[in-house]
């Protein structure tokens, strides 16, 4: 372990530089729009910022006032920027940054084991948590570790998993209450998935939530046999919290293995599902399952978007999302129930949903030896990053994945620590596929506008104040558009693939944005 200390003396520190991040202040997010101080700025997940210095008609101006070299060949990561000090990741190490130049004010590192493998996904890290003094990151050998915010000094590291049987952690935990809720990754090696909660000070696991249930226990019936004790359901995007009804909400992956059902026969609970548990106790208060017996790989994976709005004249509280499968899903975040859906996307699996938002499966859709074609690919229509809401326009933005794949079954038997899959897909051409950026009418999932994009993005989406949307494209351009109509206002060409969420922040004041191109972090602004 490495900890290198740089000085945090320097006159353009506040006091409150070196203070605390209570949970108060993250509950209260908006009254500090100059800060992000958890993975989408507020617990809502709406990755909006309330600043608005930067406009549709001076947009344009923007340029790179500093860039950060990572350590590592790519980032995935989304910073904190907390009292003009700048949190970041990367696979196991995190650092503490000068928001003014961008220097770096301590490191912290774990080496990974030699034994270690990545299977299903890279080495990649979606950023930290801060509560109180201490920095929380999730590590690819799957460790919770706490960090002193003002050192990086290391106070505790909490076993998760086993990554010798696949498990990992790429997600940014996620602070509530006194605890640091996290998820972990490996569905393609045959995990049985769940999501922890910690003790923020001590690091003692406060509860688990089974994402397969066990033998008696409720939805146990949904896996054939043994199945559920190989059936992956990983939880590796971090959620949202509604601090008024004490619910976490959480998206979970796909079953395994991947492409051949018919070793896990039944709707595979809580594969592919949104659910909401109890912050205190983990206790599971609804399920809403997108895609029963998936074998498509469409995880539900999503950071979930919470707002208020009328239905039916009535005001609802209402958790929304873009989901892997193509379709957009609108529901009531206090029960579960199903509100409103449709396809955002192409889709060739489903003729629609049914009044409670199953889906209404084509024949024919499944994986077979010879290959069968469908949209969309194992990627989804979208994938891990996120969403955006804007409360000033009312619109759902979403970076959209418009491929198709063909899927093939195989045979697979499970072996501890080895990809699961029992299967693969074969995408089709460049020359075939594109992306969007989509504007959706948030309570019904209406497209409003789409943008083009030259192939299916790899970035998530920022929505501000100041009447603007931006997000990355895979050959690298990151851009702004007018989040009304979809109009392209500005570009800035980065020179690596954007695999990032963008942020805003202030410095002295003044507003700025932030994104992760491959291995450089850019902070733009006037």
């Amino acid at each position: 372990m490495k900890i290198i200390f740089g000085t945090l003396l320097s006159a353009v520190f506040s006091v409150a530089a070196l203070g605390q991040v209570p949970f108060e202040r993250i509950v209260n997010a908006d009254k500090e729009p100059g800060n992000w101080m958890t993975y989408s700025r507020d617990l809502s997940g709406h990755r909006f910022s309330p600043l608005k210095e930067i406009t549709t008609e001076n947009v344009g101006n923007l340029k790179v006032q500093w860039a950060f070299q990572f350590p590592n060949d790519a980032s995935e990561t989304s910073p904190l920027v907390v009292d003009e000090v700048m949190y970041i990741t990367g696979p196991n190490w995190a650092a503490a940054l000068d928001v003014h130049t961008g220097r770096r004010l301590w490191s912290w590192n774990r080496a990974i084991p030699k034994d270690y493998h990545s299977i299903g996904f890279g080495l990649v890290s979606r950023g930290p948590t801060v509560l109180d003094d201490k920095l929380y990151v999730a590590t690819m050998d799957c460790y919770l570790v706490a960090l002193d915010l003002k050192s990086g000094a290391e106070i505790w590291s909490s076993k998760v998993g086993d990554y010798k049987l696949g498990y990992s952690m790429t997600v940014a935990p996620l602070a509530i209450d006194g605890k640091i809720v996290v998820g972990v990754s490996g569905g393609e090696a045959g995990i049985r998935g769940f999501l922890d909660a910690y003790d923020a000070k001590t690091g003692k696991r406060a509860w688990r939530f089974w994402t397969i249930p066990g033998p008696g226990e409720p939805g146990n019936e949904t896996w054939d046999g043994d199945s559920w004790k190989t059936g992956g359901a990983p939880t590796w995007v971090t959620g949202a919290y509604d601090p008024e009804l004490k619910l976490v909400y959480w998206g979970v992956g796909n079953p395994g293995p991947d492409w051949d059902g018919e070793v896990r026969k039944g709707d595979n609970l809580y594969s592919c599902s949104f659910v909401a548990l109890e912050a205190e106790t983990g206790k599971l208060r609804w399920y809403f399952q997108f895609t029963p017996h998936d074998t498509h790989d469409w995880d539900a994976a999503h950071t979930p978007v919470l707002f208020n709005a009328k239905i039916d004249g009535r005001e609802r509280k209402l958790i929304a999302s873009a989901n892997r499968n193509a379709f957009y899903y609108v529901l009531d975040r206090e029960t579960g129930e199903f509100i409103a859906g449709q396809p955002y996307a192409k889709e060739t699996w489903a003729s629609g949903l049914d009044p409670k938002g199953k889906p209404i499966k084509l024949p024919d859709s499944d994986p077979k030896e010879k290959g069968t074609l469908v949209w969309p690919n194992m990627n989804g229509a979208t994938v891990w990053f996120s969403q955006s809401y804007s409360p000033e326009t009312g619109l759902f933005y979403v970076a959209v994945r418009e491929i198709g794949s063909r899927y093939f079954k195989r045979e697979s038997r499970y072996k501890p620590g080895t990809l699961f899959v029992a299967g693969g897909e074969d995408e089709l051409p460049p020359d075939d596929v594109w992306g969007e950026i989509r504007a959706l009418e948030a309570t019904t999932g209406d497209t409003k506008w789409i943008f083009k994009l030259q192939s299916p993005p790899w970035a998530g989406v920022l929505s501000t104040a100041g009447g603007l949307v931006f997000s990355g494209s895979d050959e690298g351009n990151f851009y702004a558009l007018d989040a009304r109509t979809g109009k392209a206002l500005w570009d800035f060409q980065t020179g690596g693939t954007i695999a990032a969420n963008p942020i805003s922040f202030t410095v002295n004041g003044k507003q700025r944005i932030a994104i992760s191109a491959n291995r450089v972090l850019y902070v733009f602004g006037f």
